[in-house]
């Protein structure tokens, strides 16, 4: 009976290790999660240099008071205002102008008189000079009258002329087309000359002034397209239009001055954020559903012929439209799991999603 004990003891525990093993073969089969898996895609992405700056005015121009001690009579336009070169925005008193304008008028009609007296003179002495009838030096001085006459005139005009100015610049006129962004200008205020009335976005043409690290600076150049994002997710496509000579020595970032089209009309004082793209590159793309992180690295897993999931660490770089670009760490033959590897561990046994169960 003892002997066999001693035959069946090794038999039985065979036969339990098998099952032991079954039961854990049977463990990891049920264990096992259903992946997708892809290989990477190769893309032809554009270089792109991150960038973020504000919505200013291309350029910025003033209408002003040219004429001092006038009243404000009449406002034209508001903010907002869509105006264009030499359109009236204001009006001043010219009451006193125009009194200055017509004794100027007459000061050069008197001046005019004078010199046709002065004339006359001049030419008779000239017809009496030898005959001894006027003495030379009587001759001379109807002559210099004449000369003295004539400069009347012209100063007169200069001063009529100089009078007809000042009564147009009682008319407050847009110095070129565009968009009235602020206004001063009070019905019945005095103003004195130089005073601003109102400004305005020259030819509605707003600018994005972003701001890229200095490092990108040599590599960005005019005529590179760039895009931003503004509020509301608008999207626009602009140019490069000057790259700043300097880089700022408290925040070591180059501006960029990028010129947008003028029927964007997007909002001027916004801080928008966006790209300017340097040119086309290829690129190792996987979705972005396939990057874990995990303590502040990324990794992807992919799956053997095994179906077993090995956990790689890369390096990503480019995102765009839902893909990452992998700039190191990967094979481009590997099978990648693009869902499900946020569950998965390294070593775990999967099952391809489609495959027979």
């Amino acid at each position: 009976m003892r002997r066999v004990s001693l035959i069946l003891g090794p038999v039985v525990g065979a036969f339990l290790a098998c099952q032991e093993g079954t039961a854990f073969g049977q463990a990891n089969d049920a264990a096992a999660l259903t992946v997708a898996v892809a290989r990477p895609t190769e893309r032809e992405w554009p270089e792109t240099v991150p960038a973020s700056g504000w919505l200013k005015p291309w350029h910025e121009a003033i209408s002003a008071a040219e004429v001092g001690g006038l009243r404000i009579t009449d406002v034209m336009v508001d903010v907002g205002s869509v105006v264009t070169k030499d359109q009236p925005l204001a009006r001043l008193a010219d009451d006193t102008v125009r009194a200055d304008l017509r004794k100027e008028e007459a000061a050069l009609a008197t001046a005019k008189a004078d010199l046709v007296k002065a004339e006359t003179n001049a030419e008779r002495a000239r017809r009496m000079k030898g005959s001894g009838a006027l003495s030379d030096e009587k001759i001379t001085e109807y002559l210099s009258i004449e000369q003295t006459a004539i400069a009347g005139v012209e100063s007169a005009e200069a001063l009529l002329e100089s009078q007809r100015i000042k009564l147009s610049q009682t008319t407050i006129v847009a110095v070129d087309d565009g968009l009235i962004t602020s206004r001063s200008a009070q019905l019945g205020a005095v103003v004195a000359s130089g005073t601003e009335l109102f400004r305005l976005v020259r030819q509605q043409r707003v600018e994005w002034q972003a701001e890229v690290s200095a490092r990108y600076r040599p590599l960005i150049k005019e005529g590179l397209s760039a895009t931003i994002f503004v509020a509301g997710r608008q999207q626009i496509e602009g140019t490069v239009r000057l790259v700043a000579p300097t880089v700022s020595t408290d925040t070591g970032r180059a501006l960029i001055y990028i010129s947008l089209p003028a029927e964007a009309h997007p909002p001027i004082g916004l801080y928008a954020t966006g790209q300017i793209k340097l040119g086309i590159e290829p690129a190792l793309t996987v979705p972005e559903a396939a990057i874990v992180v995990r303590d502040g690295l990324s990794y992807v897993f992919t799956v053997d012929g095994a179906q077993r999931a090995t956990r790689i660490r890369v390096e990503t770089g480019r995102r765009n439209e839902g893909e990452v670009e992998i700039a190191s760490g990967l094979d481009r033959s590997a099978e990648v799991v693009t869902a499900g590897g946020a569950f998965l561990s390294d070593g775990a046994l999967v099952r391809l999603e489609g495959a027979a169960r």
